[in-house]
Formats: C-alpha cells, structure tokens, sequence
C-alpha cells in the first residue's frame, strides 16, 4: 500500500515519512499540537508546583485554572486553503480562568476553515504565588507569543506580516494591551524582532482599568483590589493607542452587564482620533460572551468580512 489515510486525506508514504520527521522538530507544527511557549527558563516566575487544572462547564465547555506554565495550542488549516494568515488567540476569564474551549479551541477549527492558522495562546493567569510581578506576566505572554510565531514564520507556515491576535473579555484586554505596548517590551528580544500585532480583533473586550468602565475582577486578578493610579493608567488600553496602534475589529453587545460596552466605545474612539483603521459592531441585544445571542454565525461573520476588507484573507464563496 503506497497511500496512507491521515483524517481523510490520502498521503504517500513518503510525505507522512517526511511529517513524521517534521513533528519531532521542536519549532515545526503540523495539524494540533501544543508546544511550551518559551525555549528554556519562564521569565517573571516563582519556584512553585504546577497546580494547573481543568474541568467541564455545561455552557462554556473546558476551563483551565492555576496556569503557571504557558503554552501554544496551534491549529493549521487544510493545505490547499491555507492563505498565511495567523491569528493568537487569547480565551477569556477575567485573569482568574482561560475558557479555553469556547473562547480557544472552537475558535481556532472555525478560523481554519476559512483558510487562517491559529494558535490558542493559554497565558499564565496571575498568581502572587508564581509570579514575582503577577501584573506583567500575561503580558509577557502575549509578546512571547507574537515572538515565537513572528520568528518561526517560515517553518509554521504563515506570513510574518500577517499576524494578528483575537480577545475575549479579559483576553481582549490582553490582546489590546498588546497592541498598544508593542514598542514596551516584557520578554528578552536579542533579534529584535517586532512584537507589534499587525491587526486585532477584540470581542466584548475589557480596555479601561478606571473606575467608571473597569471589570474590577479582572482588574483585582491582574493589579490587586487597590492599585495605585500608575498602574490603572498603563493598564487602561484606550490611553495608549497612536498611529502606530494596530487595525482593530471591535463588537460587543450593548446591554452587556459583565463588561460595559464603553469599553469597546472607548477604544473605538481612541483608533479614530489617530487615524487607524478600525471597525465597530453593537448589537442591540446579546449578553457577555453571546451565549445566546447574536449567533455565532453572525458576529464570527462579521470578523471575517472585516478581515478580507483588510487584504488579510480572502473569503470562498
């Protein structure tokens, strides 16, 4: 037998020969496949047991608690529609839990079928125990994450200047900061390279740390019950964006009562008074996350059309 079936695909025996030695190549994903995001040592961290687990949720599905050693859950399309494009995903959960199914994995199949490859980044969650500056260690991640994909373009497959990062709640807070600090880098970068997102698209995102529009879980989980003003202000995404912000996707659901909607509101304005490119949708009903409504067809949908008005892919009929 000269073929081989691999998830319904017909493969020669040489070509999987050949995969089979590409999967031993630490830099070098194909398929799934969840690789430790930093070469050796974690930056910013503690000596501290592991206490990462998960368990099942009947709504949002899997969730991850306790993550003190972060990873890279990549996810590449079928060959024959891959277009380059990369998207980091950043699951939500108020800097307390990643929703790692329903705001990761679900995401990065979705994103596959239209041609994008994905990574769901599972990003340390704040921890005094693990953490020497639990404010900085997400972020850390995030950089890293941007880092690893951008340097390995070449052999994962994806254009170096087509890599973009998409939050949820928290992680678009994450995603945001991101695209905001990407000239104040958190991670050891000898090569220099760029850690800015070339586009972001942040649903239901929390942006502002001020008191007005915080999400203070989130808030508390990341800089403590009372921080000092410095910190909210670095903090608060909408106060750092310029020119050199990336392009933006933004939707939200108005009558969101977990993350108020000037949050998208705020960043919005913030990208048009500097002239960067950036789209908005505001559904008129709908609750934190879309559980229910708007489908997922429709808000999915939307991130999609903005991101082939944008050249970064290009839809099949």
């Amino acid at each position: 037998m000269n073929n081989i079936q691999i998830r319904g695909f017909m493969l020669s025996r040489n070509i999987v020969i050949i995969l089979m030695i590409l999967l031993c190549s630490e830099d070098i994903v194909f398929g799934q496949q969840s690789f430790a995001l930093y070469h050796r040592e974690i930056p910013n961290t503690k000596s501290a047991v592991n206490n990462v687990y998960s368990k099942k949720d009947p709504v949002v599905g899997m969730l991850s608690f306790e993550i003190s050693e972060p990873s890279l859950i990549a996810f590449y399309p079928p060959e024959a529609i891959a277009n380059g494009t990369a998207v980091i995903i950043c699951p939500g959960g108020g800097y307390h839990v990643l929703l790692t199914e329903r705001e990761g994995t679900d995401i990065a199949k979705a994103l596959n079928a239209h041609g994008i490859t994905a990574f769901v980044l599972v990003y340390r969650l704040p921890s005094d125990r693990t953490m020497c500056n639990k404010a900085i260690g997400p972020l850390q991640d995030v950089q890293q994450a941007i880092k690893r994909v951008r340097d390995g373009a070449q052999s994962l497959r994806v254009n170096p200047d087509r890599i973009g990062l998409m939050g949820f709640s928290a992680g678009g807070h994450l995603a945001a900061m991101a695209g905001v600090h990407h000239n104040d880098p958190h991670v050891a970068n000898l090569e220099n390279t760029s850690l800015k997102p070339d586009f972001m698209l942040l649903i239901n995102p929390v942006i502002s740390f001020e008191k007005d529009f915080a999400h203070l879980g989130s808030r508390a989980n990341l800089i403590g019950s009372q921080p000092d003003e410095q910190l909210i202000t670095y903090f608060s995404a909408n106060l750092h964006v310029d020119h050199t912000t990336p392009p933006t996707f933004l939707v939200h659901a108005a009558v969101d009562e977990v993350v108020p909607v000037e949050n998208s509101l705020l960043f919005f304005n913030a990208l048009r008074r500097s002239n960067v490119a950036a789209s908005i949708h505001i559904y008129a009903k709908g609750e934190h996350g879309f559980l229910t409504w708007p489908s997922f067809e429709e808000w999915f949908g939307r991130g999609l059309n903005w991101m082939e008005s944008m050249s970064l892919i290009r839809l099949i009929n």
